[in-house]
C-alpha cells in the first residue's frame, strides 16, 4: 500500500522574522508514518516544521506554508492508495506579507487574513482521489457531531478526532485519546502514547482499505 501522511503544524509568514502557527508538535503523524513504514508500506510523509526526526525509510517533503502542503500533495495524491491528513493546517494566512520587519510603534496592529485552500475537502472533488481518506479532528466541544459533520463534508472515510481541551493528550503531548468515526460505526480507543495509538492505527486503516478494495473489485 502506498500511504501519504501530513504531519506537524503550517507557518505562515507575517513579516521577514514573525509567522502565524499552532501548537503541533507533529508527533502523531510522525508516529503513524514510523507505524505504517514498520509494516512495510510505502509512506511518504508531507511536513510542516518540527523538531522530530525523520522515521526511516519514509519518504520524506518539508514544507513551511498551507499553499505549499496543498501543492505538495495534489503533485503526489493520484499516486496513492491512502491518505492521512494529520497535520494541522493554518486556517487562514495574511493577505500580505511585509517585506521588512514590523517595528513597534502603534498601540494596536490589525492583521488582515484570508482563508488557506482547504486540503482535506479537496482530495475528492480537486485532486479526484479515490483511495483510502482519513481526516483527523482536533475539537474542543461536540467532539463526535462535529467530527461527523467534517466525514461526510469532507467526503472522507474515517475521521479520527480528539478533545484538545482535555489535559494531557493531544497538543504539547506524548498521549492521545481518539474517537474513529466512520459512516456506520464510531470506535473509541483509549489513552495511550502516540506511537502504541500508531500501531493500532495502521492496523486498522490498513484493514479499512483492503474492504474498499474488495468491495470495488466486486463492483
Amino acid at each position: 500500500m502506498k500511504v501519504l501522511i501530513t504531519a506537524g503544524p503550517t507557518r505562515e509568514p507575517i513579516d521577514p522574522v514573525r509567522f502565524l502557527t499552532n501548537r503541533s508538535s507533529g508527533r502523531m503523524g510522525y508516529a503513524l508514518a514510523e507505524a505504517f513504514a514498520r509494516r512495510e508500506e510505502q509512506v511518504l510523509l508531507i511536513s510542516g516544521p518540527t523538531q522530530l526526526d525523520i522515521p526511516d525509510h519514509v519518504d520524506f517533503i518539508p514544507v513551511e506554508t498551507a499553499q505549499e502542503m496543498y501543492d505538495a500533495v495534489a503533485h503526489y495524491l493520484p499516486q496513492m492508495d491512502a491518505a492521512i491528513f494529520c497535520a494541522a493546517v493554518a486556517d487562514y494566512t495574511p493577505v500580505s506579507v511585509a517585506s521588512q520587519k514590523i517595528k513597534k510603534s502603534a498601540d494596536t496592529l490589525t492583521l488582515e487574513l484570508k482563508k488557506t485552500p482547504d486540503i482535506l475537502g479537496s482530495a475528492r472533488q480537486v485532486m479526484g482521489f479515490r483511495g483510502y481518506l482519513v481526516g483527523f479532528a482536533a475539537e474542543t466541544e461536540n467532539l463526535e457531531e462535529n467530527a461527523r459533520i467534517k466525514l461526510e463534508r469532507k467526503g472522507c472515510d474515517m475521521i479520527i478526532a480528539n478533545d484538545v481541551s482535555q489535559a494531557g493528550i493531544g497538543f504539547d503531548s506524548a498521549e492521545n485519546e481518539v474517537l474513529l468515526v466512520e459512516s456506520a460505526e464510531n470506535t473509541a480507543l483509549p489513552r495511550d502514547t502516540k506511537e502504541h495509538l500508531a500501531h493500532h492505527l495502521a492496523d486498522i486503516i490498513s484493514d479499512r482499505w483492503l474492504l474498499k478494495v474488495k468491495a470495488r473489485e466486486l463492483l
